[in-house]
C-alpha cells in the first residue's frame, strides 16, 4: 500500500436491533469523521450474529435493514463509507477456513473476550462451534480488506491481538508478507450506561433509547433514569459519579463548563433531578428528531435502501476477492490459473 494511500478502517456492527444511542456516542460519531479522511468499510455482521442466535436467524436478517437505516439517517454515506453484507461475500468464509488452521482450541478458549461472553451467555462447555471461532472469522473480515485501523472498545483488544498472531502466523507459513496487521482505534468516549444504571446500554435489557425513539419514547426514558438514590430533597447534596443523567450530559451536552456548574451546584445541595432532566431531555429531543426524521424518509424507499447494500457489498466482494485470490496462490492453491 502507497505511504501517500489513505489508511483502511474496518468496523461494523452485528444486526440484531436498531442501533441506540450507545452505538452512535461509541462508534457512529467517529465513523462520520473517519469516512472523510480513510477508506472505510462497515460490514453488517450477519454472520456473526447468526453464531448465538440459532432458532432466531429472523431476528438476524430482519435487522440487517433496520441497521442499515441508522447508519444513513446518522449521516453515514455509502458513497464514502462501503456498507456491505458480512453473508453475501463468500471469500471471508473461505479466509476464515484457512486462518482456522492457524489456531488452536486451547488458543481461542484463552481470549478473554471470548471467555467472558461464554460466561455471560452460560454455555460452560456446551460452546456452539461457530461462536468460539468468532474471533478468526473477524480477523478474516479485517484481513480481507487489509484494514490498518479498527475501532473497539478496550473489551475488544485481545480480538485485534488475535488478529495479528493469526497474520503473523500465515505470512510467516507462506514466506511472503501477505495479510496486513492491524491497530485499535479506541473510542475517546467511555461505555454509555443503560438509563437503568445498571449495565451498558443494551436493547435486550430494555435500558437504551434508540436512535429513532419518538419524543414521547424519549421523554419516558430520560424521567426514568437513574440518578442518586440518596438524593431525596432538592436541598440535599448529590452524587454524581454513577448518576446516569450526568453521564449522557457529559456525552451529549456541548456547553461543558454549564455541565460543570450542574454538577458543583447538584453536590452542594439546591439542585433537583428534574431540573437536571430537563435539561438533558432537551439535548436529546434536538439530536435525535432530525435522525428520526430522515430515517423515517429512508424507509419509504427499503427498495433503494437494499440496492444500495447491493452496491457496497459487491464493491467490499471486489476487495475480499483479491486478497483472497493472494492468499490462495501463495498457499499454490491456484492449479487452474
Amino acid at each position: 500500500m502507497s505511504s501517500n494511500a489513505p489508511a483502511i478502517v474496518l468496523t461494523g456492527d452485528r444486526p440484531t436491533g436498531p442501533l441506540h444511542l450507545g452505538h452512535y456516542i461509541g462508534s457512529l460519531k467517529s465513523r462520520l469523521e473517519l469516512q472523510d479522511t480513510h477508506k472505510q468499510f462497515i460490514l453488517l455482521a450477519d454472520t456473526q450474529a447468526m453464531t448465538d442466535n440459532v432458532g432466531r436467524h429472523q431476528r438476524v436478517t430482519e435487522n440487517v435493514l433496520e441497521v442499515a437505516l441508522d447508519y444513513l439517517a446518522v449521516g453515514i454515506d455509502p458513497e464514502k463509507s462501503t456498507i456491505f453484507i458480512q453473508s453475501q461475500i463468500p471469500e471471508l468464509y473461505e479466509l476464515s477456513m484457512v486462518l482456522l488452521n492457524l489456531v488452536t482450541v486451547s488458543r481461542l478458549e484463552r481470549n478473554p473476550t471470548i471467555k467472558e461472553e461464554i460466561r455471560l451467555r452460560n454455555f460452560e462447555r456446551d460452546i456452539p462451534a461457530g461462536f468460539l471461532t468468532y474471533p478468526v472469522s473477524q480477523a478474516a473480515d479485517i484481513t480481507a480488506f487489509k484494514a490498518t485501523l479498527v475501532p473497539v472498545g478496550n473489551d475488544q483488544l485481545p480480538m485485534i491481538e488475535q488478529t495479528n498472531e493469526l497474520v503473523r502466523k500465515f505470512n510467516s507459513v507462506v514466506g511472503k508478507d501477505i495479510l496486513v496487521e492491524c491497530k485499535e482505534l479506541l473510542s475517546a468516549t467511555s461505555r454509555l450506561p443503560g438509563i437503568d444504571g445498571k449495565a451498558k446500554m443494551s436493547k435486550s435489557l430494555g435500558n437504551s433509547i434508540a436512535l429513532g425513539a419518538t419524543a414521547a419514547e424519549i421523554k419516558k426514558a430520560v424521567n426514568a433514569m437513574y440518578t442518586d438514590p440518596n438524593h431525596l430533597k432538592v436541598e440535599d447534596p448529590g452524587q454524581v459519579d454513577g448518576n446516569v443523567v450526568f453521564s449522557f450530559l457529559d456525552a451529549f451536552d456541548d456547553d461543558k463548563a454549564a455541565v460543570e456548574e450542574l454538577k458543583a451546584h447538584y453536590r452542594r445541595g439546591g439542585l433537583g433531578d428534574s431540573v437536571v432532566k430537563r435539561r438533558l431531555e432537551a439535548q436529546l429531543q434536538a439530536m435525535i428528531e432530525p435522525i428520526r426524521t430522515r430515517r423515517e424518509a429512508y424507509a419509504q424507499d427499503k427498495g433503494e435502501v437494499l440496492a444500495m447494500l447491493k452496491r457496497g457489498t459487491e464493491r467490499a466482494r471486489a476487495v475480499a476477492a483479491k486478497t483472497l485470490s493472494e492468499v490462495n496462490a501463495s498457499m499454490g492453491l491456484n492449479y487452474f490459473d
